[in-house]
């Protein structure tokens, strides 16, 4: 896959009408390359660091292929990187295409630029992305956070192993699967949609990459299962 365009920007206020809050999903597409951090891109910011931010989800990632989509369903004229709050806007992949624990090298599409001591960053995939009323502010629409989420439509978080620039036009190359291979898209699905399912949540725990919140979720799943199963035992 292949970085469409680099976007960051720094929490400010935002208003729906009704209500005045703090964010950072407000992201701007930048030129030139931009170094990937390990809690963050540098100039980029997230102002509620328990949902958003951090070394689980230092850099979230949404394909470029749903913009039509979503311009289609609501009736717009389209979408410019970065509106949907991502930071990474991507060429040729969808939510099937990426599994949690995926490892991807950053290459300059160029080359890497001369004079540049930079390394090639390694960004390694940690969860969906679950939509919250934020997003629904920053696009003006009333409820799209279901509809987001129903969608499978949600992009994903990355975790940076390696720090390194990066940049519009470069080439995102696995080197490492995830255990167990299950996609973003499986992943976010078994999480809001298939609660019943507990060979897969005990899959999902298999795989280390996955951020911790998920997998505390998908543990106490597992766990009460067991604890009611030993209850019916005779």
């Amino acid at each position: 896959m292949r970085i469409h365009s680099v976007n960051v920007g720094l929490p400010q206020e935002i208003s729906d009408g009704k209500r005045t809050i703090v964010s950072g999903i407000y992201k701007m597409p930048v030129g030139g390359r931009v170094m990937a951090r390990r809690l963050n891109l540098e100039g980029d910011g997230q102002a509620d660091l328990e949902s958003h931010g951090g070394e689980q989800r230092a850099i979230y990632a949404y394909p470029w292929v749903h913009f039509q989509h979503w311009a289609r369903q609501m009736g717009r004229d389209g979408f410019p990187p970065g509106a949907f709050g991502e930071n990474l806007t991507l060429d040729d992949v969808t939510e099937q295409d990426v599994c949690i624990g995926d490892r991807y090298r950053v290459v300059p599409g160029g080359g890497t630029p001369e004079g540049s001591a930079a390394g090639e960053a390694v960004l390694e995939v940690t969860q969906p992305r679950p939509p919250c009323y934020k997003l629904e502010m920053r696009l003006a629409a009333p409820g799209f956070a279901k509809t987001f989420l129903r969608s499978g439509r949600v992009g994903f978080y990355l975790r940076v192993i390696e720090e390194g620039e990066i940049g519009a036009g470069d080439e995102m190359e696995r080197i490492a699967e995830g255990p167990e291979q299950m996609s973003v898209r499986q992943i976010s699905e078994l999480m809001y949609f298939h609660k019943d399912n507990l060979a897969d949540a005990e899959r999902a725990l298999r795989i280390p990459a996955l951020s911790p919140g998920w997998r505390d979720t998908f543990r106490q799943r597992v766990g009460a299962a067991e604890g009611e199963g030993k209850e019916t035992t005779p």
